[in-house]
């Protein structure tokens, strides 16, 4: 019998290891090629403006130098790494409110194998580091509440300011972190203490940014498009449309373990209305966000409210307290089934093959549907050899002839660039 204290290792390298044998074969189109290019450029980041994500830049060029490895190898060891130790913190997170080994296990395999996070632990992307410092926050919450360790209320604006550092959206926390120090505002040492804290990582962005001549909005705004504005703007229509693909997105993710987290939900309400309300009003803003904020790719944003979710799904699984739910929690293994079935299926209608031969250039439905990259299309030997998509993609390209330049510099000939 392993020791419990082991059980948050184990998890970490069995998600390691998934994570890494379905990593990306090539550097993936979106931003992906943009990050490798800034860390292979290995000039740290001296402003932390909503699309820099100078924590996360940082630490990989750090670690590009620290291990002298490439910095494809860096990003992916930051992503598969953050990713890997975030099931970890669900499944302590989990064991703290339940007290129940099996519930918690179940609960990281399901944020595990949820989609979003798990296709974000597969390209260079900012999310995996960025859930990593939100599920920490989380895990402070939750000691706080259950346990009474007031230390974790010092600790939880520590994460969530960090994360601040890593991807401006976590401003969306913001309600739920205030409304988490009101209900301990009778701990006037550690509620003051937390304040400061987080008051300082805050504000240290905006001087930051405006020493390095920057305009004072500049850690929340971008010049590289209008996506906010556009958010604003759409019709009532598309608004409706919006909601409808936030919920595809959350069944996707958690299938019929939705169900259990529905009743985690209903669950935390009657036993700990605090707890509740700090999660509601944390989940509340981020949700609103991700469903309709302006950018193609928006399923990412919800990436913090899925972890919630999770934790959610592991309390809703606890509360039930039936033989049936031990009985049918192995089906979290059969996820991955799950997504090639779903596959398959969309892939044999006529509307899946027009989709995926729209979208071939980057793997058509294999793309979309299948969180795993290790056969995935690469934006360099797309780029080299001039290939045409049928939509957009010169903001992809244009980082890419930027990072081959770089790499013609260094020596490498394209058909070696072609193979990254």
């Amino acid at each position: 019998m392993l020791k419990k204290n082991y059980y948050p290792f184990i998890l970490s390298l069995i998600f390691f290891f998934i994570y890494y044998a379905g990593s990306f074969r090539k550097i993936p189109f979106a931003d992906c090629v943009g990050f490798v290019f800034l860390v292979e450029k290995g000039d740290f980041m001296s402003a932390a403006t909503a699309t820099t994500h100078f924590l996360y830049i940082n630490t990989a060029i750090l670690l590009k130098n620290l291990f002298n490895i490439s910095a494809i190898e860096a990003s992916r060891l930051l992503v598969i790494g953050s990713a890997a130790a975030t099931v970890s913190v669900i499944y302590a997170s989990v064991k703290t409110i339940t007290k129940t080994e099996w519930i918690s296990i179940t609960s990281a395999f399901v944020f595990g194998f949820s989609f979003s996070f798990w296709r974000n632990a597969e390209i260079v992307e900012v999310y995996t580091y960025n859930s990593l410092w939100t599920s920490l926050f989380f895990y402070c919450i939750i000691k706080s509440f259950t346990e009474g360790k007031k230390q974790y209320i010092v600790w939880g604006s520590f994460c969530l300011g960090i994360s601040l550092w890593i991807h401006i959206q976590n401003i969306m926390l913001i309600p739920g972190f205030l409304l988490f120090i009101f209900y301990f505002r009778a701990e006037k040492k550690y509620m003051y203490s937390s304040l400061l804290v987080f008051t300082v990582l805050f504000i240290s962005l905006f001087i930051l940014n405006v020493s390095q001549g920057l305009s004072f909005n500049s850690p929340y705004s971008s010049d590289q498009g209008t996506w906010v504005q556009d958010s604003f703007k759409k019709s009532a229509i598309q608004y409706a449309q919006d909601l409808i693909k936030s919920v595809v997105y959350l069944l996707y993710n958690f299938n019929l373990f939705t169900a259990f987290g529905i009743v985690g939900i209903i669950a935390l309400y009657k036993s700990d209305r605090k707890m509740f309300f700090v999660f509601f009003a944390a989940s509340l803003f981020v949700y609103g966000f991700a469903t309709f904020y302006a950018v193609s790719d928006n399923y990412v944003f919800f990436i913090p409210f899925n972890i919630i979710f999770a934790l959610s799904i592991g309390y809703g699984m606890f509360s039930i307290k039936k033989p049936f739910v031990i009985k049918i929690s192995w089906i979290c293994l059969l996820i991955p089934a799950l997504y090639f079935a779903a596959f398959k299926i969309a892939y044999n209608t006529n509307k899946g093959k027009e989709f995926h031969d729209f979208k071939s250039y980057k793997g058509g439905l294999n793309y979309y549907m299948l969180p795993w990259m290790n056969n995935n299309s690469g934006i360099l030997e797309f780029t080299i050899e001039k290939k045409k998509a049928p939509e957009p993609v010169n903001w992809m390209t244009y980082s890419a002839l930027e990072y081959i330049k770089l790499l013609k510099s260094k020596g490498y000939t394209e058909e070696e660039i072609k193979k990254l």
